[in-house]
């Protein structure tokens, strides 16, 4: 049967990324199009193909991009454009229209809707869930839905206020106020008053637990513990904003002990990464397990050297040498690259290869070489001085280092000193993007950054002369984390050399590990 382009209800859970499902994260690697919520992290876009084209179609509250109907006749609209499309390019896989859809699709999702409309219009289409934020939302704050010696129940239950009031068809307060049970309702912050009152009015203890948590599984998650009486009064929830749930029952007590997601150490910190697009998943992923909300903004773009030819004749002559260095994950990258457009392969490495840091030797294995030395000093002098220890006399030895266009001398200059003979050859060069994202320059101006890293001086240097003149001050008065003496050097240069924690071992893991062992301010 010849494959057909489909149309994926597909639910993006509820803010974490990395809740995603695994069928949700594939889904998008095929798209073509992608029609996406408000409440659809934008993060996970990245899993769908540079070329693919992405619709906002967000619904919140009195702010609709695009009604119901306006959405579903887009699906159609665009699953014929595709499938027009796919049809022209036999032979190749198909792509498909992605509804990336906040939680689950058929939880207060209105993708039941969707599907309908879809099999109305004979477009093949296929249902993927997604966590919902009833169920991940409580878990994040610490409270277990359900709970063997508290209860066996849980109902979930839209709180949504429309013109006029409270959303009550198919609502029995009645039924729900006799339940010994967890209740969860979505949205309904705005009402939570009057579904208190109906609740306690219908015979629910006033005394019963509840929490109200906003932006759930989010870094800046916050959560208010409560009771139903005091729900009845909107003061109660007013320092809470929507998007929200409201979790009811003697569950909602458990919290404080559990509530293992707003204890992480970096939990209300802000931290801007400005490591390359390319690079900064390590250092983000690091800091989000740490509780932090990453604000990424790339200061380096990664481009071939300018001496191209150069270049090429020392790939050429790199399997006549005795040695070759690398000190960076960005020199193994742009080696490989250049061997391969040469035609060549890993059988052209020197009999010893030295990788300077354990980030540079994983790089280095992950293209079949397995690093001979990582020197315990990353500088360039005490760097040399371990070569010679660890390998012995390098006099008359022929290296060769692969590195950035603008690196440091103080290597090859200890090298040449020890009697070897070194070629320096600029493998790739970096440069200052156009400017910052938006989202970067906004949190900086509102106060929100409370951490920035920085992994060379060049991001120093860069991130210094991208910013409006008016911002510098803020990095000033912020911490940060710098992966080693050359780089902090270059903060101090910058007037921003206050609040500096600098890492013992010069690489993302030591800048981690020097990061846990300092006293941040208390930002939750």
């Amino acid at each position: 049967m010849t494959p057909q382009t489909l149309v994926y209800l597909v639910g993006a859970g509820p803010g974490d990324p990395g809740l995603l499902t695994l069928a949700g994260r594939d889904a998008l690697a095929s798209a073509a199009v992608v029609i996406y919520d408000a409440l659809a992290n934008p993060a996970l876009l990245a899993h769908a193909p540079p070329q693919t084209e992405f619709i906002y179609a967000g619904k919140q509250s009195n702010r609709h991009t695009l009604s119901q109907a306006q959405i579903n006749a887009l699906l159609v609209e665009k699953w014929h454009q595709v499938s027009a499309s796919a049809s022209a390019h036999d032979g190749q896989a198909p792509r498909h229209i992605v509804r990336l859809k906040g939680g689950d699709p058929y939880v207060f999702g209105r993708g039941g809707e969707e599907a309908q409309y879809l099999f109305a219009h004979n477009v093949p289409f296929r249902v993927i869930p997604g966590i919902t934020s009833g169920i991940a939302g409580p878990a994040y704050a610490g409270i277990p839905v359900t709970h063997r010696e508290v209860t066996s129940t849980l109902t979930l239950v839209t709180g949504h206020q429309q013109e006029g009031g409270v959303e009550t068809t198919g609502v029995n307060f009645d039924a729900l106020a006799k339940l010994d049970g967890t209740l969860v309702f979505y949205m309904g912050v705005k009402s939570m008053p009057t579904i208190a009152a109906k609740l306690v009015a219908a015979g629910l203890d006033p005394g019963t637990p509840a929490a109200v948590i906003q932006r759930a599984t989010h870094p800046s998650q916050k959560t208010l513990r409560t009771t139903v009486g005091e729900l009845q009064a909107a003061e109660r929830t007013a320092s809470i904003a929507p998007p929200a749930i409201t979790i009811i029952g003697r569950v909602a007590a458990m919290g404080p002990e559990l509530n293992w997601f707003e204890k992480r150490p970096l939990f209300g910190q802000t931290v801007l990464v400005t490591r390359t697009r390319d690079q900064a998943g390590e250092l983000t992923h690091a800091l989000m397990d740490l509780g932090a909300r990453v604000i990424e903004a790339p200061t380096i773009e990664l481009a071939p050297p300018t001496d191209a030819a150069a270049l090429q004749a020392a790939i050429r002559r790199i399997s006549s040498m005795d040695m070759a260095i690398f000190t960076s994950v960005n020199g193994v990258g742009a080696t490989w690259n250049e061997l391969r457009r040469a035609n060549l392969d890993a059988r052209c490495f020197p009999k010893k290869v030295i990788a300077v840091g354990p980030s540079t030797r994983q790089a280095l294995s992950q293209i079949g070489i397995i690093a001979d030395l990582m020197p315990d000093e990353f500088t360039g002098d005490k760097l040399a001085v371990s070569v010679q220890q660890r390998l012995g006399d390098i006099r008359n030895a022929r290296i060769i280092l692969l590195r950035a266009q603008i690196a440091r001398p103080a290597l090859s200059q200890a090298l040449s000193q020890a009697g070897a003979i070194v070629e320096d050859v600029a493998i790739y060069q970096t440069l200052r993007p156009a400017q910052l994202p938006p989202a970067a320059i906004a949190a900086l101006d509102a106060g929100e950054i409370t951490l920035a890293t920085f992994t060379s001086a060049s991001t120093a240097n860069n991130l210094y002369a991208m910013l409006p003149t008016e911002l510098r001050s803020k990095i000033r008065s912020i911490s940060k984390l710098s992966i080693g003496p050359i780089t902090s050097d270059a903060l101090r240069t910058l007037g921003w050399g206050e609040h500096l924690i600098e890492a013992a071992q010069h690489d993302i893991p030591g800048m981690i590990k020097a990061l846990s062992e300092a006293a941040l301010p208390d930002c939750a």
